[in-house]
């Protein structure tokens, strides 16, 4: 099945946290919490854990992120997990990767399983959508 919806981005605060031990790259390690608002059939929030090695002079880099979704996905609600990462060169996304984590659904979203993707449109709409199977 699949799901399809919009989000936006509610707050994104970066960490104090560091990698330890602290190694000086050409690109500069953060990481930051994020909250997000979904909406469509993938209707809810996440609390997002965002990891970047990125420079934002030249927006080249990579970033990896875990969210803890709660809401509905075709209006079954309950909560799960997914992971998701990509590359930019400042002007296109590659090498992404999308998993929802097997295990981690509840509710009616118990035995969720499956992929997705995230893009954002030229007018800066940011979409998401899960290809996904509950078994």
């Amino acid at each position: 099945m699949r799901a399809d919806g919009t989000f936006s981005v509610k707050s994104f605060v970066p960490t104090s946290v560091a990698p330890e031990p602290a190694i000086e790259t050409a690109l500069p390690v953060g990481i930051a919490q994020m909250e997000k608002e979904y909406a469509g059939a993938i209707s809810g929030r996440s609390a997002t854990l965002f990891t970047s090695a990125f420079d934002q002079g030249s927006g080249v880099g990579t970033y990896v992120a875990m969210e803890s979704f709660e809401g509905t996905v075709d209006g079954r609600s309950g909560s799960l997990n997914f992971v998701h990462s990509a590359s930019t060169s400042g002007a296109d996304r590659t090498g992404e990767f999308f998993a929802i984590v097997a295990g981690s659904g509840t509710g009616e979203l118990a035995g969720i399983a499956g992929s997705g993707g995230m893009t954002v449109d030229a007018d800066g709409t940011h979409r998401v959508w899960f290809e996904y199977t509950i078994g």
